[in-house]
């Protein structure tokens, strides 16, 4: 074997460590859409209604803090959360240039019927790894995405 096949052979990409995250990440956003009581709730609207919920009125830039999602995406999420009427979106008293996005008690709602759910999604996701492997599992992502 050549020095060139012995390293092609080293290197399996469905073996790294990002082709492994993606794809156990598609397997949770489809786990997700197959149980949100909402067909038409993805699992970052659902996350930036529970921001919002958990942290009160909020600007685009604390959104994108608190979720981690990206500028543009979130911009998106917002505009179809407002269409939804699931989320408010006011100009700020104090700044007008600043925009706030509220919850509104259609989206309190959404996510109270969406808790059972949640559980599960999260459930079905993990289930073929035991109590001591969950444990472990949210440790080792939680340090992964580690600065």
């Amino acid at each position: 074997m050549s020095g060139h096949e012995q390293n092609h052979q080293s290197y399996v990409v469905t073996e790294q460590v990002g082709h492994l995250m993606r794809k156990a990440y598609q397997r949770h956003l489809a786990i997700f859409q197959e149980n949100a009581v909402d067909p038409n709730l993805t699992s970052v609207q659902f996350v930036t209604l529970c921001v919002l919920r958990d942290n009160g009125p909020s600007s685009q830039s604390e959104l994108v803090k608190a979720t981690d999602i990206d500028q543009a995406t979130i911009r998106g999420i917002i505009d179809r959360l407002k269409a939804r009427k699931l989320i408010s979106v006011d100009r700020d008293a104090n700044d007008g240039r600043k925009v706030i996005m509220t919850l509104r008690p259609e989206g309190n709602a959404l996510i109270d019927e969406m808790r059972m759910s949640a559980l599960k999604i999260t459930e079905l996701t993990v289930k073929n790894l035991n109590s001591a492997e969950r444990v472990a599992f949210n440790y080792l992502l939680k340090k992964v995405i580690e600065e």
